[in-house]
Order: structure tokens, then sequence, then C-alpha cells
């Protein structure tokens, strides 16, 4: 077998096993699966920031609960329809991603990382100033009848999941896309080489700026949909969207940074650990968070490069490349490459096209 149609191969099997997943199992295994989903949609936003444009954020939490309170508010105050209130939590989160990422130009690495926290730490104080929710406190709470299923022959719990897929569905195949194109050749140059890009000009603030807000929306529009998951958008715990924030970090980073596929894995894991390690012990569930971060500290002890990686390392070993196979893997490589490669031949060229000549060399200067 290669390796293309082992490819195919599981590829037509996980669809089908996310396709009956809904019918196989109960509602609350559904409301697990749907969460994942829409952890896995954040986390592929942050995967496009820090793993293909190399900024690293730890304050997506905020763009989230920004996605979330725009669709409650929008639901439970102004009767929108659920399904409206997306493209505007995604549309807001944006505008929030360039408002941050513009200041962040002047910094990157651990400074960024500290500027995005910030961000995750005020997020709850924000919302309790102007969220006029219930209580007086910042939680929104819309009518349940709002997410009502809108196919008769699917339950609310079924709809909920099949919604959440086909979102995550567009929005990953929109990323794999995106990773394949001039643009993300620009990032992945960015990322790598910021000097040698902006030599063979790529605008460096243009992209980062662009990564930002992109991923803010991805964040948006998953914090819109845990509002039909959860029936909430909560910030009465200042420790939310941080924990939130880390989570899609885990995420990212347990299922292989850089991938497509890497955050869907890491988002199922995290989800499925963090829940079935809750009260695993009775009696001790105040132990429940340590075993859940033994859990994941284990797997990444196992797998460094993230289960995608490990995956991508085990197929290598039991289906070793053929030469055509090597070659398509060689031309993909080398057009990941373009830009970076383009701009260190610009910088080690002392002549490039067009160049007048320079002057004759002399034993001062030879």
């Amino acid at each position: 077998m290669t390796r293309t149609r082992l490819r195919i191969l599981v590829g037509i099997l996980v669809a089908a096993a996310a396709l009956y997943a809904p019918y196989y199992f109960q509602a609350p295994t559904n409301a697990d699966l749907s969460m994942a989903i829409y952890f896995a949609i954040a986390a592929m936003g942050l995967n496009l920031l820090t793993g293909f444009n190399g900024q690293i954020s730890i304050g997506h939490g905020a763009f989230f609960g920004v996605g979330a309170f725009t669709s409650a508010i929008l639901v439970d105050s102004y009767g929108w329809s659920y399904e409206l209130t997306l493209p505007v939590a995604a549309l807001l989160a944006a505008g929030l991603g360039v408002l941050v990422g513009i200041p962040a130009l002047r910094v990157r690495g651990l400074y960024l990382a500290l500027v995005t926290l910030g961000l995750a730490v005020l997020f709850p104080r924000v919302a309790l100033k102007y969220v006029d929710g219930t209580g007086g406190t910042a939680l929104v709470r819309p009518d349940r009848d709002s997410f009502d299923s809108l196919l008769t022959f699917l339950a609310n719990d079924q709809w909920e999941y099949v919604e959440c897929l086909v979102v995550a569905v567009v929005l990953f195949v929109l990323a794999w896309n995106l990773s394949r194109s001039r643009i993300g050749r620009a990032m992945v140059a960015v990322r790598d080489q910021e000097l040698a890009a902006s030599t063979v000009g790529i605008h460096l603030a243009r992209v980062k700026v662009g990564t930002f807000a992109l991923s803010a929306a991805y964040a948006g529009i998953a914090g819109g949909l845990s509002v039909m998951v959860d029936k909430a958008a909560d910030a009465t715990d200042p420790t939310l969207a941080f924990r939130n924030s880390i989570e899609f970090l885990v995420a990212v980073v347990i299922g292989g940074t850089a991938t497509i596929l890497g955050p869907a894995v890491g988002a199922l894991i995290l989800v499925f650990l963090r829940t079935r390690t809750d009260g695993l012990i009775e009696g001790k569930e105040i132990l429940s968070p340590a075993i859940f971060g033994a859990a994941l500290i284990a797997v990444v002890f196992v797998l460094p490069d993230g289960v995608v990686g490990g995956l991508r390392r085990l197929t290598d070993r039991l289906l070793p490349a053929r030469a055509g196979e090597e070659a398509n893997l060689a031309g993909a490589t080398a057009m990941r490459g373009d830009a970076v490669a383009g701009s260190d031949d610009a910088v080690d060229d002392p002549d490039p096209p067009g160049a007048p000549p320079g002057p004759p060399p002399t034993k001062e200067n030879p």
C-alpha cells in the first residue's frame, strides 16, 4: 500500500466516523464532541498565528470570549437568529485582533506573549463592566429554544454536533488552502526569516496583522459555537479566558504545530482527557487537575512533535516513500521554501539581475 492510498483510506474512515458519531453516541458524549470541535477551531486559529507565522499568543481566550458574548447578546437581547450571529462574532474578534496586532508589531517572542497575556487577564474585567448579564454579572444565557434543531430528523444535540462539524470543515479547508497559497508561503517565510522575507518584498506588517486578524476570527467563531453548546457566555470566572488560552495552545502542541490536522487531534485528546479525568477518583476530585496535567505531560514526552508528527514518523518507518512519492515530497518542500530560498538567494547574490557592474577588485578590496 502506498502512502497516498493510506491517506485516502484514513480520510474515508475518519469522515465516516465523524458522520456516524452523533447517531451512535448519547447526548452527553455528543456535547463533548461538539466542545472538541469548537476547541479545534480556536486551536486552528492559534496554529495559523503561532505555528505558521511564528507569533506567540496566550490571549486567544479573549477573542473566544468576544465571539461568545457577541452571539449570546445578539440572540438574547436583539432576537437574532443564532446562525446569523457567527459572521458578526468573527468580524468583531478580527477587529480586536487588528487592534492587538498593530502594537504587537513592535514586540515578538516572549514579549508578545506577555502582551497577549494581558489581554486575556483584562477581558473578564471589561466584560464585567460592559455586559449587563444575569444578576449584574458577566453571564448571558439565551433562551434554549434559540438553539433548537432546524432539521426535524435531528435531535438538538445531534444538530449542534452537525453544525459545529460543518463550520469546522469549512474553516479547516480554508486553512489548508491558505497554507498552500502565496499568502501561506509568506506567513512561513516571515516565521523563518523576517529579514530575508522583507528583502524579497513581503510586507511584514501586513502579513503579521492579517494573520492576527484571521486567527482571532477563528477564535471568535469558536466562541460563538460555544454559546450553542454550553447555552451561555460566561466571564464570571476571572481565570476562564486565561485557562482557555492555555488549553488552545496545549491542543496545538499535542496535535502538532504547523499542521492542518494537529489542532483537531489535540483538541479531541484535550477535551476527552479533561472530561474523563474529572472526578476519576471518587472523593478525591481535587486530584483531577493533577491527573489531567500528568496525562498531558506523558503525551508530550512520548510524542514531542505532536500526535500528527508521531504518526508521520511511524508511517515513514512502515511505508518508505517510493521514488515518485519522494519526488513529489521534494517538490512540495521546495514550493514551501520558495519564499525563503528566494530571499536567501537575493541576500547572498552580490550582483542581482539588472544591477550595474561593481568596481574592479583592488589589492585593498579584493
